[in-house]
């Protein structure tokens, strides 16, 4: 079909949906739509040279749509707006009681008490230098219990297998104003050829859980290789590996959210002090920390270096975290309902027209009741690059053909930062691409599809479309 019979098509479908097409389709992108057999009412997009007035693709970008990830971008540019790039949380320690003869035997007759404050970056790394910290102080043995205050959230009421039945998921993780180490656990599996089998390690001690240490190695492709090793969770003290590991693999890591969630905290904190040489007299429990000033605080990496992470790995329980953060902090409780009634209120303040089309679920979406314009992000993207954040946002999406959820993608090297979404019916781009001639826009395409997935091409296609400038 040529670009006049194209036209009339797309006047006439508007006329009877009410959608805008203002231009047509680039043919690549209907190709690609057509091959994955996803009709290209399926597609809204939006692509417009940044600072320009107005855009050079509109298709259905007024339609209220299903964006996947693509939300986080909401979320994150809200965050460095309302709590500026160098915003960092606090994770207040106490020792509550007395110590005696502080040092290598240095006895704590009462609790250690943290206090979390939503930080998503409390890794192994930084929790074993928390506990050195304590160690540091004179404490080898504590009398009382270690307390956790996980009170500044409130989060839903929702488990980690609600969203697709498959709570083993890191994605499913649920957030927590204490999260250690996302709640999960990464096991390696490493070859010995000369025994035959796989050394088994976990990146981290839980305390009360044994591993198995080895598996036998078996023949076969490596394709779907977790499948063989038949790993079975059903047991959380002793997590079995009833198959085997191909040995055609080479070293491979699988990283599983914790299948007893409630006690991820308590076997990991007990395992790490315990691993240092520490006693701990009595249990892990929650509870208040106290009104006093904390003995020290462990500090976050910057807000600029964690959205990194949330946006170039599609990190959601990160985002849910920085997501509830905002309700702690503007509202001064880290429930779902503040998040959202800050985010609401954010969009609301700058797109007064656009935002009531917009529904905020957990500011990651990870949800299927998520909604947002392809218009409406476009703008964000468009304030995004006009405003001082602009360096900290444009660094924090994936790089085309090079890190992060666009490593894979076939569009020119390096000449796109675009941040993607996917759920099981969803599939979308959003951010910045630099065209041959010099010329940024901001681009945003999203299709709701059953088929989604398998439009991936036709968003490379107009990734491309763009990068040539042919927007003519």
């Amino acid at each position: 079909m040529g670009n006049v019979g194209r036209r009339i098509l797309c006047a006439t479908l508007a006329g009877l949906s009410g959608a805008v097409f203002a231009a047509p389709l680039p043919v690549d992108t209907e190709v690609a739509l057509e091959a994955a057999k996803v009709p290209r009412e399926a597609l809204v997009a939006w692509v417009q040279e940044v600072g320009a007035s107005a855009p050079r693709l509109d298709w259905q970008a007024r339609q209220p749509v299903n964006p996947a990830s693509l939300m986080k971008l909401v979320t994150t540019s809200a965050a460095l707006e309302l709590l500026g790039p160098a915003w960092t949380w606090s994770t207040p320690v106490w020792l509550q009681g007395t110590l005696r003869q502080p040092g290598p035997r240095g006895v704590l007759d009462g609790d250690l008490v943290i206090r979390g404050s939503g930080d998503p970056k409390l890794v192994p790394e930084r929790l074993w230098m928390m506990l050195r910290r304590v160690r540091q102080l004179g404490v080898h043995e504590i009398r009382g219990d270690i307390v956790l205050d996980r009170s500044a959230f409130r989060p839903s009421l929702q488990g980690p297998a609600d969203f697709d039945g498959d709570p083993l998921r890191p994605y499913n993780v649920q957030p927590d104003a204490l999260l250690l180490n996302y709640k999960s656990l990464t096991l390696t599996f490493a070859p010995d050829a000369p025994a035959n089998v796989a050394r088994v390690t976990a990146d981290v001690p839980l305390a009360g859980v044994k591993v198995d240490d080895a598996v036998p190695m078996i023949a076969g492709p490596c394709d779907d290789w977790r499948a063989p090793l038949q790993l079975d969770v059903s047991d959380p003290g002793k997590l079995r590996i009833a198959g085997g590991f191909r040995k055609l693999c080479g070293e491979k890591s699988w990283s599983i959210a914790w299948p007893e969630p409630q006690r991820y905290n308590e076997r990991l904190l007990l395992g790490l002090w315990q691993e240092m040489g520490g006693k701990l007299g009595g249990r892990v429990r929650d509870g208040l920390a106290p009104t006093t000033p904390p003995s020290f605080e462990l500090v976050s990496p910057p807000l600029a270096e964690v959205i990194r992470d949330i946006n170039k790995y599609s990190n959601n329980v990160m985002a849910q975290q920085l997501f509830l953060t905002l309700g702690l902090t503007q509202r001064g409780l880290g429930s779902p309902e503040l998040a959202r009634e800050v985010l609401r209120q954010w969009l609301a303040e700058r797109y007064p027209d656009a935002a009531p089309a917009v529904t905020i679920d957990n500011g990651s979406g990870l949800s299927r009741d998520s909604r947002i314009t392809a218009q409406l992000l476009a703008r964000v993207l468009q304030a995004d690059w006009a405003g001082p954040v602009m360096p900290e946002l444009m660094s924090s999406l994936p790089v085309s053909g090079l890190d992060g959820t666009m490593r894979r993608s076939r569009t020119t090297l390096g000449r796109a930062h675009l941040k993607t979404g996917s759920l099981r019916d969803v599939a979308g781009i959003a951010g910045f691409v630099l065209g041959n001639s010099g010329r940024r826009y901001v681009v945003v395409a999203i299709v709701n599809h059953p088929n989604a997935n398998a439009a991936r091409p036709a968003l490379d296609a107009l990734t491309q479309w763009v990068l040539n400038d042919t927007l003519n």
